[in-house]
């Protein structure tokens, strides 16, 4: 029991790092992990893992999301771009360009904080669900303030720096460009066949080709194309929540969209819109990555007979937000 629970969702392990932790299974990276993750350098190669910021182009994979509008500031009412300085001080020499930038932070390569969704569940013990997040975090109280988190929010990842072992399953190699949703054996098999083995404290980074074709769209993206294309997680298959609680991952990251299948498979009476959302970010903790750009990494790894390598993804240290985009980079 803490001051904000007494009871805590099955499956979830709510109070196992602490009544106030807001770091999940991030708690898993240790400095002993650390460095098993940097002992994955060999070759001193290094990938970007992040699509261009202004990709997907406008906001069909999410209406509230608009791509990032960027702008020159003002200096004395002219905007800087090409701005000689001269006109501030007739000696200087220089030529300036600054810049300012309205982004959803979650439009493009991003990580989703803990605080980004909880669940209506009864955590008094009442009978009475509330709307609360993980560890127990509740919302109005804890969690929101106007326009911003106090507590789980994107920040968190951001001061213990989101750096690990991260293995790689490629399920565009193993079931095609096409739609197709993976349970929990969909995944095991695909993890077999690659040789990739997950151990406690690893991040699982998916790779299903749906951002590569988000950028052969160059900004133009077709809705009814994207909704076929790659494999998704199938989010209501209980064996592969499970599979995920029993591996103890620190954190999964996805070059789709929502990483599991939106819409869900139908199910009957009050659950998640997003189940694997709610079991990753309510339930344990795990932060969860979307539209990563991983075509690259992915082919280098499978012409080295690799599966791992350091992650290094902090996201922007930005207290409140409840997420953020991100520039991984993964070195090999």
């Amino acid at each position: 029991m803490t001051e904000r629970w007494r009871q805590r969702p099955p499956g979830s392990n709510w109070g196992e790092f602490g009544a106030d932790d807001e770091f999940g299974r991030l708690n898993l990276l240790t400095p002993e992990r650390l460095c098993r993750a940097v002992a994955e350098v060999r070759e001193g190669r290094a990938f970007c893992l992040s699509l261009p910021l202004d990709l997907p182009g406008g906001n069909i994979l999410n209406p509230r999301r608009d791509a990032p509008r960027l702008e020159a500031t003002l200096q004395d009412g002219a905007p800087t771009t090409n701005f000689p300085m001269d006109r501030i001080d007739p000696a200087n020499t220089d030529v300036l360009n600054d810049d300012r930038v309205t982004l959803s932070l979650q439009y493009s390569t991003q990580w989703d904080a803990l605080g980004h969704i909880g669940a209506a569940f009864d955590a008094d013990g009442d009978g009475v669900p509330e709307p609360v997040y993980y560890n127990g975090f509740r919302a109005g109280e804890h969690v929101t303030e106007p326009h911003r988190l106090g507590a789980l929010a994107v920040d968190r990842l951001a001061v213990r720096p989101l750096q690990g072992r991260g293995v790689l399953v490629d399920l565009a190699a193993e079931f095609g460009p096409g739609r197709t949703v993976v349970g929990h054996a969909g995944l095991i098999a695909a993890l077999a066949t690659q040789g990739a083995v997950i151990e406690a404290g690893d991040i699982l980074v998916v790779r299903t080709g749906f951002a590569e074709r988000l950028v052969e769209m160059a900004g133009h993206p077709d809705k009814a194309v994207l909704d076929e294309t790659g494999a998704t997680l199938d989010g209501r298959d209980t064996a592969l929540l499970e599979w995920i609680t029993e591996t103890g991952l620190a954190a999964i990251a996805c070059d789709n969209y929502a990483v599991e299948q939106y819409p869900a498979r139908p199910s009957e009476g009050r659950r998640p819109a997003l189940p694997l959302h709610e079991h990753c970010l309510f339930k344990l903790g795990i932060p969860l990555g979307e539209l990563w750009y991983l075509g690259e990494l992915a082919d280098w790894l499978r012409g080295a007979g690799r599966t791992r390598f350091l992650l290094t993804a902090a996201p922007l240290r930005l207290p409140g937000a409840a997420g953020s985009p991100v520039t991984p980079v993964a070195t090999v």
